[in-house]
Protein backbone atom coordinates (compact mmCIF):
# COMPACT_ATOMS: atom_id res chain seq x y z
CA UNK A 1 0.00 0.00 0.00
CA UNK A 2 2.67 2.41 -0.53
CA UNK A 3 2.54 5.42 -2.24
CA UNK A 4 5.19 6.14 -4.85
CA UNK A 5 7.16 8.42 -2.86
CA UNK A 6 8.12 5.78 -0.46
CA UNK A 7 11.18 4.30 -0.74
CA UNK A 8 12.62 1.83 1.03
CA UNK A 9 15.70 4.08 2.02
CA UNK A 10 12.75 6.63 3.67
CA UNK A 11 10.92 4.48 5.26
CA UNK A 12 13.82 2.64 6.67
CA UNK A 13 14.57 5.83 8.45
CA UNK A 14 10.80 5.50 10.64
CA UNK A 15 11.88 2.33 12.96
CA UNK A 16 10.45 1.95 16.56
CA UNK A 17 12.83 3.79 18.11
CA UNK A 18 12.11 6.32 16.01
CA UNK A 19 8.91 6.62 16.95
CA UNK A 20 9.18 6.90 20.57
CA UNK A 21 11.83 9.64 20.06
CA UNK A 22 9.48 11.69 18.41
CA UNK A 23 6.50 11.53 20.77
CA UNK A 24 9.76 12.37 23.19
CA UNK A 25 10.81 15.32 21.43
CA UNK A 26 7.30 16.81 20.50
CA UNK A 27 6.90 16.60 24.22
CA UNK A 28 10.38 18.44 25.13
CA UNK A 29 9.79 21.03 22.34
CA UNK A 30 5.97 21.80 24.15
CA UNK A 31 7.23 22.33 27.02
CA UNK A 32 10.16 24.02 26.49
CA UNK A 33 8.23 26.21 24.04
CA UNK A 34 5.58 26.94 26.62
CA UNK A 35 8.45 27.86 28.95
CA UNK A 36 9.89 30.56 26.61
CA UNK A 37 6.42 32.43 26.42
CA UNK A 38 6.15 32.36 29.74
CA UNK A 39 9.56 34.05 30.19
CA UNK A 40 8.66 36.50 26.96
CA UNK A 41 5.67 37.50 28.44
CA UNK A 42 6.83 38.02 32.16
CA UNK A 43 9.51 40.30 31.13
CA UNK A 44 7.17 42.36 28.73
CA UNK A 45 5.00 42.77 31.95
CA UNK A 46 7.55 44.08 33.85
CA UNK A 47 9.37 45.82 30.91
CA UNK A 48 6.40 48.18 30.39
CA UNK A 49 4.19 48.28 33.48
CA UNK A 50 1.35 46.08 32.54
CA UNK A 51 -0.39 42.76 33.18
CA UNK A 52 -2.79 41.82 30.33
CA UNK A 53 -3.88 42.58 27.20
CA UNK A 54 -1.27 43.03 23.94
CA UNK A 55 2.33 44.20 23.90
CA UNK A 56 1.32 47.29 21.58
CA UNK A 57 -1.09 48.35 24.52
CA UNK A 58 1.48 47.62 26.89
CA UNK A 59 3.90 49.83 25.42
CA UNK A 60 1.35 52.61 24.24
CA UNK A 61 0.42 53.21 27.88
CA UNK A 62 4.39 53.46 28.58
CA UNK A 63 6.16 57.16 28.96
CA UNK A 64 8.44 57.84 26.57
CA UNK A 65 11.62 57.25 28.94
CA UNK A 66 10.43 53.97 29.68
CA UNK A 67 10.44 52.87 25.92
CA UNK A 68 13.34 53.82 25.67
CA UNK A 69 15.21 53.13 28.89
CA UNK A 70 13.50 49.82 28.40
CA UNK A 71 15.40 49.25 24.90
CA UNK A 72 18.83 50.58 26.21
CA UNK A 73 18.80 47.61 28.89
CA UNK A 74 17.80 45.34 26.48
CA UNK A 75 20.96 46.13 24.45
CA UNK A 76 23.27 46.61 27.23
CA UNK A 77 22.05 43.09 28.45
CA UNK A 78 21.98 41.27 24.93
CA UNK A 79 25.38 42.63 23.65
CA UNK A 80 26.82 41.48 27.33
CA UNK A 81 25.66 38.08 27.20
CA UNK A 82 25.90 36.92 24.09
CA UNK A 83 29.24 38.59 24.06
CA UNK A 84 29.87 36.05 26.72
CA UNK A 85 27.31 33.43 25.66
CA UNK A 86 29.48 33.32 22.20
CA UNK A 87 32.87 33.36 23.63
CA UNK A 88 32.45 30.62 26.08
CA UNK A 89 30.96 28.46 23.62
CA UNK A 90 32.48 29.08 20.99
CA UNK A 91 32.59 26.25 18.07
CA UNK A 92 29.60 24.74 19.78
CA UNK A 93 26.54 24.35 16.73
CA UNK A 94 23.28 26.77 17.60
CA UNK A 95 21.96 26.75 13.90
CA UNK A 96 19.29 24.13 13.58
CA UNK A 97 18.99 25.26 9.88
CA UNK A 98 22.63 24.84 9.15
CA UNK A 99 22.59 21.55 11.22
CA UNK A 100 19.95 19.83 9.12
CA UNK A 101 20.99 21.39 5.85
CA UNK A 102 24.65 20.85 6.05
CA UNK A 103 25.81 19.01 9.26
CA UNK A 104 24.80 15.87 11.16
CA UNK A 105 21.76 17.44 13.00
CA UNK A 106 23.93 18.09 15.91
CA UNK A 107 23.18 20.98 17.98
CA UNK A 108 24.79 22.39 21.78
CA UNK A 109 21.99 22.16 23.96
CA UNK A 110 23.68 24.42 26.45
CA UNK A 111 24.92 26.94 23.78
CA UNK A 112 20.84 26.91 22.15
CA UNK A 113 19.22 26.80 25.84
CA UNK A 114 21.20 30.35 26.77
CA UNK A 115 21.28 32.10 22.99
CA UNK A 116 16.88 31.69 23.41
CA UNK A 117 16.75 32.98 26.78
CA UNK A 118 18.87 36.27 26.12
CA UNK A 119 16.51 36.55 22.84
CA UNK A 120 12.95 36.02 24.46
CA UNK A 121 14.42 38.56 27.36
CA UNK A 122 15.28 41.41 24.93
CA UNK A 123 12.39 40.64 22.64
CA UNK A 124 10.08 41.27 25.47
CA UNK A 125 11.72 44.10 26.28
CA UNK A 126 10.75 45.61 22.69
CA UNK A 127 13.99 44.43 19.94
CA UNK A 128 12.28 43.92 16.91
CA UNK A 129 13.01 40.36 16.31
CA UNK A 130 10.93 37.03 16.10
CA UNK A 131 10.01 35.10 19.00
CA UNK A 132 9.76 31.83 17.12
CA UNK A 133 13.85 31.10 16.87
CA UNK A 134 14.03 30.23 20.49
CA UNK A 135 11.38 27.48 20.56
CA UNK A 136 12.18 26.28 16.96
CA UNK A 137 15.93 25.97 18.40
CA UNK A 138 15.26 24.85 21.74
CA UNK A 139 12.94 22.14 19.90
CA UNK A 140 15.86 20.57 17.67
CA UNK A 141 18.54 21.11 20.53
CA UNK A 142 16.21 18.93 22.52
CA UNK A 143 16.15 16.47 19.42
CA UNK A 144 19.64 16.25 19.15
CA UNK A 145 19.99 15.28 22.86
CA UNK A 146 17.20 12.69 22.47
CA UNK A 147 18.38 11.51 19.10
CA UNK A 148 22.13 11.03 20.70
CA UNK A 149 20.85 8.88 23.57
CA UNK A 150 18.77 6.77 21.25
CA UNK A 151 21.54 6.14 18.92
CA UNK A 152 20.26 7.20 15.87
CA UNK A 153 21.67 7.46 12.78
CA UNK A 154 22.41 10.71 11.16
CA UNK A 155 19.82 10.60 8.65
CA UNK A 156 17.49 10.04 11.67
CA UNK A 157 19.33 12.88 13.87
CA UNK A 158 18.71 15.15 11.12
CA UNK A 159 15.16 14.50 10.56
CA UNK A 160 14.07 14.23 14.47
CA UNK A 161 16.18 17.72 14.73
CA UNK A 162 13.66 18.93 11.60
CA UNK A 163 10.86 18.16 13.37
CA UNK A 164 11.23 19.26 16.54
CA UNK A 165 12.36 22.34 15.39
CA UNK A 166 8.95 22.74 13.25
CA UNK A 167 6.99 21.88 16.56
CA UNK A 168 8.21 24.12 18.50
CA UNK A 169 7.13 26.93 16.26
CA UNK A 170 4.02 25.02 16.00
CA UNK A 171 3.60 25.31 19.90
CA UNK A 172 4.18 28.88 20.40
CA UNK A 173 1.68 29.71 17.60
CA UNK A 174 -0.94 26.93 18.11
CA UNK A 175 -0.47 25.68 14.42
CA UNK A 176 0.23 22.45 14.01
CA UNK A 177 0.21 21.97 10.37
CA UNK A 178 1.95 24.67 9.62
CA UNK A 179 4.45 23.32 11.99
CA UNK A 180 5.06 20.00 10.20
CA UNK A 181 4.92 21.77 6.68
CA UNK A 182 7.66 24.14 8.16
CA UNK A 183 9.46 21.03 8.72
CA UNK A 184 9.13 19.25 5.43
CA UNK A 185 8.74 22.30 3.14
CA UNK A 186 12.12 24.64 4.43
CA UNK A 187 14.01 22.44 6.49
CA UNK A 188 14.00 18.96 5.23
CA UNK A 189 12.69 20.23 1.56
CA UNK A 190 10.88 17.31 0.86
CA UNK A 191 7.29 16.88 0.98
CA UNK A 192 7.08 12.99 1.53
CA UNK A 193 4.78 10.60 3.69
CA UNK A 194 8.52 9.05 5.63
CA UNK A 195 9.26 13.00 6.23
CA UNK A 196 5.39 14.15 7.06
CA UNK A 197 4.25 11.61 8.89
CA UNK A 198 6.93 12.17 11.80
CA UNK A 199 6.66 16.09 11.57
CA UNK A 200 2.91 15.93 12.19
CA UNK A 201 2.99 13.76 14.76
CA UNK A 202 5.73 16.16 16.66
CA UNK A 203 3.97 19.35 15.71
CA UNK A 204 0.42 17.91 17.13
CA UNK A 205 2.43 16.67 20.07
CA UNK A 206 4.01 19.91 20.76
CA UNK A 207 0.59 21.80 20.29
CA UNK A 208 -1.04 19.65 22.59
CA UNK A 209 1.64 19.88 25.49
CA UNK A 210 2.15 23.58 25.00
CA UNK A 211 -1.43 24.00 25.61
CA UNK A 212 -0.66 23.33 29.38
CA UNK A 213 -0.03 27.23 29.19
CA UNK A 214 -0.72 28.95 26.16
CA UNK A 215 -4.23 29.27 24.82
CA UNK A 216 -6.21 27.32 22.38
CA UNK A 217 -7.63 30.07 20.06
CA UNK A 218 -6.00 31.20 17.05
CA UNK A 219 -2.87 33.71 17.66
CA UNK A 220 -5.02 36.61 15.77
CA UNK A 221 -8.31 36.50 17.11
CA UNK A 222 -11.39 38.06 15.74
CA UNK A 223 -10.31 38.61 12.22
CA UNK A 224 -13.69 38.96 9.97
CA UNK A 225 -13.97 35.90 7.37
CA UNK A 226 -12.97 38.19 4.36
CA UNK A 227 -15.07 36.92 1.18
CA UNK A 228 -13.75 37.08 -2.32
CA UNK A 229 -14.49 39.51 -4.84
CA UNK A 230 -13.62 40.25 -8.46
CA UNK A 231 -11.22 43.49 -6.97
CA UNK A 232 -9.29 41.56 -4.44
CA UNK A 233 -8.77 38.73 -7.19
CA UNK A 234 -7.19 40.93 -9.70
CA UNK A 235 -5.54 42.81 -7.17
CA UNK A 236 -3.96 39.98 -6.16
CA UNK A 237 -2.82 38.80 -9.77
CA UNK A 238 -0.95 42.51 -9.82
CA UNK A 239 0.25 42.61 -6.64
CA UNK A 240 1.88 39.35 -6.48
CA UNK A 241 4.76 40.61 -8.58
CA UNK A 242 5.30 43.34 -6.52
CA UNK A 243 5.50 41.39 -3.11
CA UNK A 244 7.66 39.34 -5.11
CA UNK A 245 9.98 41.59 -5.58
CA UNK A 246 10.18 43.72 -2.57
CA UNK A 247 10.35 39.94 -0.74
CA UNK A 248 13.69 39.28 -2.68
CA UNK A 249 15.07 42.60 -1.63
CA UNK A 250 14.10 41.82 1.86
CA UNK A 251 16.27 38.76 1.66
CA UNK A 252 19.21 40.76 0.20
CA UNK A 253 18.52 42.88 3.35
CA UNK A 254 18.88 40.27 6.05
CA UNK A 255 21.36 38.19 3.75
CA UNK A 256 23.72 41.41 3.75
CA UNK A 257 22.98 42.35 7.77
CA UNK A 258 23.44 38.88 8.58
CA UNK A 259 27.00 38.87 6.79
CA UNK A 260 28.05 42.32 8.27
CA UNK A 261 27.12 42.17 11.13
CA UNK A 262 28.62 43.28 14.48
CA UNK A 263 31.21 40.69 16.02
CA UNK A 264 34.04 40.73 18.44
CA UNK A 265 34.09 43.77 20.68
CA UNK A 266 31.56 45.24 18.75
CA UNK A 267 29.00 43.37 19.81
CA UNK A 268 29.21 44.37 22.67
CA UNK A 269 28.23 47.51 22.24
CA UNK A 270 26.05 47.30 19.14
CA UNK A 271 23.09 46.10 20.39
CA UNK A 272 23.01 49.43 23.04
CA UNK A 273 22.95 51.71 19.68
CA UNK A 274 20.74 49.56 17.75
CA UNK A 275 18.12 49.12 20.12
CA UNK A 276 18.15 52.78 21.43
CA UNK A 277 17.42 53.89 17.88
CA UNK A 278 14.28 51.73 18.08
CA UNK A 279 13.05 52.95 21.49
CA UNK A 280 13.68 56.68 20.28
CA UNK A 281 11.78 55.82 16.72
CA UNK A 282 8.83 54.07 18.90
CA UNK A 283 7.94 57.34 20.70
CA UNK A 284 6.00 57.36 17.27
CA UNK A 285 5.52 54.47 16.36
CA UNK A 286 5.00 51.88 19.23
CA UNK A 287 4.20 49.09 16.78
CA UNK A 288 7.35 48.45 15.88
CA UNK A 289 7.94 47.31 19.42
CA UNK A 290 9.02 43.53 19.70
CA UNK A 291 8.06 40.99 16.80
CA UNK A 292 5.25 42.68 14.95
CA UNK A 293 2.37 40.77 16.22
CA UNK A 294 -0.42 43.48 17.16
CA UNK A 295 1.39 45.49 14.13
CA UNK A 296 -0.46 42.09 12.00
CA UNK A 297 -3.12 41.74 13.83
CA UNK A 298 -4.37 45.43 13.23
CA UNK A 299 -4.03 44.74 9.69
CA UNK A 300 -5.67 42.36 9.65
CA UNK A 301 -8.63 43.66 11.32
CA UNK A 302 -8.16 46.93 8.88
CA UNK A 303 -6.76 49.27 11.85
CA UNK A 304 -4.99 52.11 10.52
CA UNK A 305 -4.48 54.90 7.74
CA UNK A 306 -2.97 54.62 4.19
CA UNK A 307 0.00 56.94 5.73
CA UNK A 308 0.54 54.79 9.10
CA UNK A 309 0.76 51.83 7.40
CA UNK A 310 3.47 52.66 4.37
CA UNK A 311 5.26 54.04 7.76
CA UNK A 312 5.06 50.60 9.02
CA UNK A 313 5.90 48.61 5.96
CA UNK A 314 9.28 50.89 5.74
CA UNK A 315 10.41 51.23 9.05
CA UNK A 316 9.97 47.68 10.06
CA UNK A 317 12.26 45.54 7.71
CA UNK A 318 14.82 48.37 8.59
CA UNK A 319 14.88 47.79 12.24
CA UNK A 320 14.84 44.70 12.08
CA UNK A 321 17.91 44.73 10.15
CA UNK A 322 19.38 46.83 12.15
CA UNK A 323 18.62 44.29 15.43
CA UNK A 324 20.18 41.56 13.66
CA UNK A 325 23.32 43.52 12.02
CA UNK A 326 24.25 44.55 16.14
CA UNK A 327 24.46 40.89 16.46
CA UNK A 328 21.26 40.10 17.89
CA UNK A 329 20.04 36.93 17.55
CA UNK A 330 16.37 35.84 16.76
CA UNK A 331 13.57 35.02 14.36
CA UNK A 332 12.17 36.52 11.38
CA UNK A 333 9.03 35.14 10.84
CA UNK A 334 6.52 37.25 12.54
CA UNK A 335 8.40 40.47 11.65
CA UNK A 336 8.15 39.41 7.67
CA UNK A 337 4.57 38.13 8.34
CA UNK A 338 3.78 41.86 9.39
CA UNK A 339 5.16 43.78 6.52
CA UNK A 340 3.32 41.64 4.33
CA UNK A 341 0.18 42.61 6.25
CA UNK A 342 1.27 46.30 6.31
CA UNK A 343 2.47 46.58 3.15
CA UNK A 344 -1.15 44.56 1.59
CA UNK A 345 -3.46 46.55 3.77
CA UNK A 346 -1.53 50.04 2.33
CA UNK A 347 -2.18 48.91 -0.94
CA UNK A 348 -5.89 47.40 -0.60
CA UNK A 349 -6.47 50.98 0.54
CA UNK A 350 -4.80 52.57 -2.76
CA UNK A 351 -6.68 50.27 -4.59
CA UNK A 352 -9.80 50.44 -3.19
CA UNK A 353 -9.75 54.28 -4.64
CA UNK A 354 -9.94 52.95 -7.86
CA UNK A 355 -11.76 49.85 -8.03
CA UNK A 356 -14.03 49.56 -3.97
CA UNK A 357 -15.02 46.02 -2.75
CA UNK A 358 -12.55 44.17 -0.39
CA UNK A 359 -11.88 45.97 3.23
CA UNK A 360 -8.41 46.51 3.83
CA UNK A 361 -7.77 43.50 6.20
CA UNK A 362 -8.84 41.31 3.35
CA UNK A 363 -6.17 43.06 1.17
CA UNK A 364 -3.66 42.19 4.38
CA UNK A 365 -4.18 38.69 4.54
CA UNK A 366 -3.11 38.28 1.38
CA UNK A 367 -0.80 40.28 1.34
CA UNK A 368 0.82 38.46 4.46
CA UNK A 369 0.65 34.72 2.90
CA UNK A 370 2.61 36.17 -0.20
CA UNK A 371 5.06 37.92 1.45
CA UNK A 372 6.21 35.51 4.28
CA UNK A 373 5.33 32.59 1.83
CA UNK A 374 7.72 34.26 -0.65
CA UNK A 375 10.42 35.15 1.96
CA UNK A 376 10.83 31.85 2.91
CA UNK A 377 10.43 30.49 -0.23
CA UNK A 378 7.27 28.15 1.38
CA UNK A 379 4.67 28.77 -0.26
CA UNK A 380 2.42 25.83 1.45
CA UNK A 381 3.68 27.03 4.45
CA UNK A 382 2.76 30.45 3.89
CA UNK A 383 -0.71 29.83 3.08
CA UNK A 384 -1.02 27.35 6.16
CA UNK A 385 0.62 29.71 8.69
CA UNK A 386 -2.02 32.76 7.59
CA UNK A 387 -5.38 29.95 8.20
CA UNK A 388 -3.99 29.06 11.20
CA UNK A 389 -2.76 31.75 13.04
CA UNK A 390 -6.18 33.31 12.26
CA UNK A 391 -8.51 30.18 11.99
CA UNK A 392 -9.85 32.21 8.78
CA UNK A 393 -9.67 33.37 5.56
CA UNK A 394 -10.79 30.56 3.47
CA UNK A 395 -13.12 32.80 1.41
CA UNK A 396 -9.81 34.26 0.53
CA UNK A 397 -8.18 31.04 -0.46
CA UNK A 398 -7.55 31.87 -4.32
CA UNK A 399 -6.52 35.05 -4.30
CA UNK A 400 -4.33 34.29 -1.31
CA UNK A 401 -3.35 31.07 -3.19
CA UNK A 402 -2.41 33.65 -6.73
CA UNK A 403 -0.77 36.12 -4.88
CA UNK A 404 1.49 33.60 -2.67
CA UNK A 405 2.24 31.79 -6.13
CA UNK A 406 3.44 34.61 -8.04
CA UNK A 407 5.06 36.38 -5.19
CA UNK A 408 7.27 33.49 -4.61
CA UNK A 409 8.44 32.14 -7.99
CA UNK A 410 9.38 35.77 -8.65
CA UNK A 411 11.36 36.02 -5.60
CA UNK A 412 12.62 32.33 -6.30
CA UNK A 413 14.25 33.89 -9.81
CA UNK A 414 16.05 36.96 -8.69
CA UNK A 415 17.51 35.30 -6.08
CA UNK A 416 16.63 31.72 -4.94
CA UNK A 417 17.57 32.63 -1.77
CA UNK A 418 15.18 32.64 1.46
CA UNK A 419 15.18 34.68 4.61
CA UNK A 420 16.55 31.82 6.47
CA UNK A 421 19.35 30.39 3.78
CA UNK A 422 20.25 34.18 3.09
CA UNK A 423 21.63 34.28 6.94
CA UNK A 424 23.98 31.17 6.73
CA UNK A 425 27.88 31.09 6.31
CA UNK A 426 28.57 30.50 2.30
CA UNK A 427 27.94 27.23 0.80
CA UNK A 428 30.53 25.62 -1.14
CA UNK A 429 30.86 22.02 -2.87
CA UNK A 430 34.11 21.67 -0.09
CA UNK A 431 31.08 22.04 2.88
CA UNK A 432 28.33 19.63 1.40
CA UNK A 433 28.01 16.57 3.52
CA UNK A 434 29.92 13.84 3.31
CA UNK A 435 26.84 11.60 2.31
CA UNK A 436 26.15 12.95 -0.54
CA UNK A 437 22.87 15.15 0.09
CA UNK A 438 21.94 18.31 -1.47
Amino acid sequence: MEQPNITSHGAGVLTPRFWVLVVLAGIAAGLLGALMMALLFNVQYAAFGYHSGTLQHGVEQASAVRRVASLLIAGAFGGVAWYLLRRYTRGEPSEIDEAVWSGDGRLSFRRCLGTSVISEVVIGMGASIGREAAPKLLGGASASVLAGWGGLSPQQRRLLVACAGGAGLAAVYNVPLAGALFTAEILIGSITLPVMLPAIACSWIATATAWIYLPHHATYIGIPDYRFTGSLMTWSLLAGPVIGLISAGYIRLIGWVSHHRARGTRALFAPVAAFGILGVIGIWYPQLFGNGLDMARDAFLGVGSLALLLALFALKPLVTAMCLASSASGGLFTPTLSTGAVLGGALGIAWNLAWPGSPSGAFAMVGAAAMIGAAMQAPLSGLALVLELTHSGFGLMVPMMAATLIATLVAFHVDGYSIYSARLPAYTADSAPADGRP
